[in-house]
Formats: C-alpha cells, structure tokens, sequence
C-alpha cells in the first residue's frame, strides 16, 4: 500500500464534499456544515438526571460555531441522534435548547431525527426536526435503517473510527461516491473499528464494496487520509503516528 497522503485541514470525501477536522463535512456549493451523532445531554441521561456538568454538551457546540464561523456557513445539519434521549433533567433540556439557540444564531440549522430522539422526535428540546433533507444532490440521513443507495447519500449513526493502539481510537469518516458515512462528535463513543468485521457488515446492506471505500481519519485540527479500506485492511499495522486520540471510551453510545 502507498503510504498515506499526508495530513491537512481538509480532504475531499466525494464530488462537493470536504472532510474537515472534527469529524465535519462541508457540502461546498451549499456552505453546508454536516455534524453527526452529537448525543448532547449525554451525562444526564445516564446520569438518571444526577447533577453532573454537561461538560461534552458544551464542548460539542463550541466545536460547532467553531466550524461554522471558520467556513462560513449557511447551514448546520444534525444528521440525527443530537441529543442522547428523551429522559432529559429540565436543567439539562434548558443547556441543549440554549446551545442549539447559540448555533441558530450562527446559520441555520436542521436536525435529523435519529433513533435517539425516539418516537417523540426529541421536539420538546430540539423544535422541529425532519426525516431527512436534499442538499446539493446528497440525501442526508440519520442512517438506522439501511438501504442500497438509489442517491448520493450521507449517514451518521455507525460511529466509524480507527484503532490507534493502546486503546485509543480516533474518528473516521468512510466515503465513496455515492455514501459518506461520518464518524460520531461524541467523546463518550470509542467507535465502530472500521477494519473490524462489524463495520463490514454493517455497511454491505448500502449496496457499496470495501474496495470503493476510502477511509479518512480526523482529529481536532487535521484529517488524514488513509486510502482504500480494503487496501488498509491488508496492512492492519500502518502507522498512525502522529495521531492524538481524542476518546474517552467512558462507555458506548
């Protein structure tokens, strides 16, 4: 395998679609932020409500408006599971509804209901969300309910990321030509191993070959792009250095 193109603050995931630190993608001609799998409220809901600090809820949005205001935006989409679930302490309901407030003032923003929000569709915090959205000929979608894609389509929901060694992962998008899968904002997620044989399986129901699947990895300030999952898949060991793994792995999402 070719070593792997050298790190950068962004990489091209398909045609129009930028990889960006943080696990974003920019959808270019719209000015499009794509975020997934934010599980705001996270602390709380498993918490039971307890008095624990929102700290990852802050720290999300604040990584957010950061991309935002650096792209210039017109847009922030959500592409589902924005908040942990439903069972949300008023106190934690209220620093949701702000930071989301916080964005909208930002861009617009549109949520994707994922299945976290559950049947009430999160409205309660989140306002109005959808089920899916167009931009730029891509579908976005929350990504639960696997299909072979008839469109360009972009999914959040499996977590995608790359084993670092000694227990660290770090985010991955994995991207063809028609399906860009994103990995998750969330801290507390250590993430679906994208060489692993459950993220193979999860992503054969979408209709696309390991071979057409470039994976691109993504920390706080850089992405890199590792070449073809299958490719790397036949190199396990690559080098990840100069990587800084940014999970916690507290417990799955």
């Amino acid at each position: 395998m070719k070593p792997p193109t050298p790190a950068a603050e962004s990489y091209p995931l398909a045609a129009g679609v930028l990889a960006l630190p943080g696990g974003f993608a920019l959808l270019v001609a719209a000015r499009t932020l794509v975020c997934a799998d934010a599980h705001l409220g996270y602390e709380d809901v498993m918490g039971g409500g307890a008095a624990l600090p929102l700290w990852s809820t802050a720290e999300i949005s604040a990584a957010i408006a950061l991309a935002a205001v650096r792209h210039a935006v017109r847009e922030i989409v959500f592409l589902g599971d924005a908040i942990h679930g439903t069972r949300l302490s008023e106190g934690a309901a209220r620093a949701i509804r702000a930071a989301l407030e916080s964005l909208r003032g930002l861009a617009r923003v549109t949520i994707v209901a994922g299945n976290h929000e559950g049947r009430s569709r999160g409205v309660a915090v989140l306002g109005e969300t959808v089920e899916s959205c167009e931009r730029d000929g891509w579908t976005l979608l929350h990504g639960d309910k696997p299909q072979p894609v008839a469109t360009r389509t972009m999914i959040g929901h499996l977590h995608p990321s790359l084993r670092v060694g000694a227990g660290l992962t770090v985010p991955a998008f994995l991207a063809a030509a028609s399906l860009v899968v994103l990995p998750a904002l969330t801290p507390y997620s250590s993430g679906l191993d994208v060489l692993g044989g459950a993220c193979r399986d999860a992503i054969a129901p979408w209709g696309i070959g390991r071979s057409a699947v470039q994976v691109v990895a993504a920390t706080a300030d850089r992405v890199f792009p590792f070449g073809s999952l299958s490719a790397l898949a036949g190199v396990r060991g690559a080098s990840t250095a100069g990587f800084a793994g940014r999970r916690r792995r507290l417990r799955p999402c």
